[in-house]
């Protein structure tokens, strides 16, 4: 096991390292709460990575890992919320759920003799699309017990997480199964030769068995500490953990070909993945650059873990060699992977501490020249980076920020992840930024954590979606929910005739503020519109394409529909695109988007409307509230605001009002850039 060894001290030095830079460069990084933290967020990850060491040791894989939290999130959803069922009583049912899918892949795998790779990929989308069924991908179930919520969100004696308990009792009890009895010897010696373990008598198919089974049970596990953690149990729970959990246990030694791997190694590979993300984030570097250097280090272990497999495999020379001199070549072959991986990742961290290096003098001249301005710490965070929608609002972010000369934070998840919201709000409380702004992604999941930053003294502000309201000081309201839903409302009665059916496709059924939308176009249809029905709501993930696909299958599904409501940026274009391409004229389209993304389908006559705000305005908005809030220029009791160029803003109790809503139409679409 020597070149393992070398593998686990070289990441032992990678942790320093980072330990190290991240000290200098990131706030509050080397403090007892974030150590805590790191290993709070490594949690479920490393459930999962723990699980797979053993499957990897034996040259196989399980793909599935993933989707088995998510099933298993789901049945304890429903389990408690339906079927009444204890706590305790769901949670154990839960995990019988967990071994029952490992046992599913154990015996399709050993009975079968069915290649593990095709096997979890089979099980990979059974398992996610049992969740989605059982939930018709839109349920989710929230409102569990606080005591249940104290295991994923609460803190022994104010600093110590529950899950690390969980995390100590798997990482014991797989290392005492690889290293310290016959069954991991035994899975060793199936990894390096499954013919020669059969020869030597091992019960190779009950070995290989067993830790599948044990891998769908910790799944289950983890999905328990998932729904603890978010407050909220879905169907998408644990999606595209499973690559993570591989990259943390190759990362760590693990080789990919089977016979050789630690749990410690395990470990040490996946607390250098959230060690390094933590720290991006806590030095307010861009955490996309953890996944660029883990896959590298990542692709190079393979490389040479390859090459040392295919070295194994060669023929023996004419040239005699001694059992020392091949231990020798694999060891020189493992230390130049932790070579490499430390060259790499040190050079990384080098480039991202020069950034911050950069930055950071460019701030400090800018207050130099700025003197009496004090200087506020601003996060903003919006639903997902990669939305149209919240792109332009950042440039309203960005224009106040210049103006106020203020280098807020602009982070959050590549797409609508709730857990991801809570990891970054967490880091934002211990950088103790003076302000957190959050477009809410979900509800229930985010309020916990927002308590959290206004018990350390953190304002913080919600827009665009609201948090709960004792989990904050102000919501900034781009517009009534009830403004919204009249609008959207009267201007499909106004194209309809007051008469006909049509759709609604939102983002996603859990986004609290598009539900208060719905909940007034459905106020609207009682009040003033009894001719006009709504068929059905589907959620399109605020995803263009999948709004696309499912407009295709609501035209075949209810051919009498006369008008689909978008009520998410990409829903509109999306929804107008497949109603061009089927050529249904009779169709009409509106909805809530950004007008750049709709002026074709405006102007092909396709969309008639496009109900919106200002949304330059409504990040710029953000920052001004933000900057007035910390500097007391802004309280409880206010009725007004000054927001710079938007002048005097009303402020209705505990919601800041952007303004009425705007339809853009074919007359006066082209006026407007964003």
């Amino acid at each position: 096991m020597l070149a393992p060894r070398r593998t686990e001290i070289a990441l032992a030095v990678i942790l320093a390292l980072e330990v190290a830079l991240f000290g200098v460069l990131g706030q509050n990084f080397l403090t007892g709460a974030n150590a805590f933290e790191i290993v709070r967020l490594a949690v479920e990850l490393g459930l999962l990575a723990l699980a797979l060491t053993p499957i990897i040791v034996t040259g196989g894989i399980d793909l599935s890992v993933g989707s088995m939290m998510g099933l298993a999130a789901v049945t304890f959803g429903i389990l408690w919320r339906d079927h009444h069922f204890p706590i305790a009583a769901a949670a154990v049912c839960t995990l019988l759920v967990g071994l029952a899918g490992g046992a599913l892949n154990a015996v399709v795998i050993t009975r079968f003799r069915i290649a593990p790779l095709i096997v979890t990929i089979a099980t990979y989308s059974l398992f996610r699309g049992l969740a989605e069924g059982l939930t018709g991908a839109l349920d989710t179930f929230s409102n569990f017990p606080q005591g249940f919520l104290f295991f994923g969100q609460g803190y022994l004696w104010g600093v110590i997480p529950p899950q690390l308990f969980i995390l100590l009792i798997a990482a014991v009890f797989y290392w005492l199964l690889l290293e310290r009895t016959i069954i991991g010897r035994a899975l060793y010696a199936i990894g390096l030769s499954p013919e020669g373990a059969r020869y030597a008598g091992i019960p190779v198919q009950r070995r290989i068995a067993l830790v599948y089974v044990l891998s769908g049970m910790w799944s289950a596990v983890a999905a328990l500490v998932y729904v603890a953690h978010i407050g909220q149990a879905k169907s998408d729970a644990g999606n595209g953990y499973e690559l993570l959990a591989i990259t943390a246990v190759v990362l760590g030694g693990t080789s990919i070909f089977g016979g050789s791997g630690t749990i410690l190694g395990t470990l040490l590979g996946l607390f250098a993945i959230v060690m390094l993300q933590n720290g991006l984030r806590l030095a307010a570097l861009p955490v996309e650059l953890s996944g660029i250097l883990t896959g590298a280090v990542l692709l190079i272990t393979i490389g040479l873990d390859s090459l040392r497999h295919l070295g194994r495999a060669k023929p023996q020379s004419a040239k005699p060699r001694t059992a020392d001199s091949t231990d020798e070549s694999i060891d020189v072959k493992n230390s130049q992977v932790a070579v490499l991986s430390a060259v790499i990742l040190a050079g990384s961290l080098i480039v991202a501490g020069s950034n911050w290096w950069l930055v950071r003098s460019l701030r400090d001249v800018h207050a130099t020249s700025t003197p009496s301005h004090r200087a506020v710490q601003i996060a903003v965070m919006p639903k997902a980076k990669g939305d149209p929608y919240f792109a332009s609002c950042k440039r309203g972010v960005d224009d106040a920020a210049r103006e106020l000369g203020l280098d807020p934070i602009w982070d959050g998840p590549a797409d609508l992840d709730p857990a991801k919201q809570n990891e970054v709000v967490e880091g934002w409380i211990t950088r103790h930024v003076d302000v957190i702004a959050v477009s809410v992604s979900n509800q229930a999941a985010i309020s916990t954590v927002l308590r959290k930053a206004l018990a350390d003294g953190i304002h913080v502000l919600t827009w665009d979606a609201d948090a709960q309201p004792d989990a904050r000081d102000f919501f900034i309201n781009q517009a009534t929910p009830q403004g919204i839903g009249y609008t959207l409302t009267d201007e499909a009665a106004r194209l309809l005739n007051n008469r006909g059916e049509f759709a609604i496709i939102t983002g996603a059924l859990s986004a609290a503020n598009q539900n208060e939308w719905i909940k007034y176009i459905r106020e609207r249809l009682a009040a003033k519109y009894p001719d006009l029905k709504l068929v059905t709501i589907r959620p399109c993930d605020d995803d263009r394409d999948r709004a696309f696909a499912e407009t295709q299958t609501l035209i075949k599904v209810h051919p009498e529909l006369n008008l689909i409501m978008g009520i998410a940026a990409p829903a509109v274009p999306g929804a107008a695109e497949a109603i061009k391409q089927s050529g249904r004229k009779d169709v009409k389209v509106i909805g809530l988007s950004l007008p750049n993304l709709c002026k074709p389908y405006v102007h092909d006559g396709v969309v008639q409307a496009v109900v919106l705000w200002n949304t330059h305005d409504l990040g710029y908005l953000v920052v001004y509230a933000a900057d007035a809030l910390a500097n007391g220029k802004l309280k409880r009791g206010d009725t007004s605001l000054e927001a710079g160029k938007l002048g005097k803003i009303e402020v209705r109790g505990d919601n800041i009002i952007l303004g009425a809503p705007f339809v853009f139409t074919k007359q006066n679409i082209d006026r407007f850039d964003f």
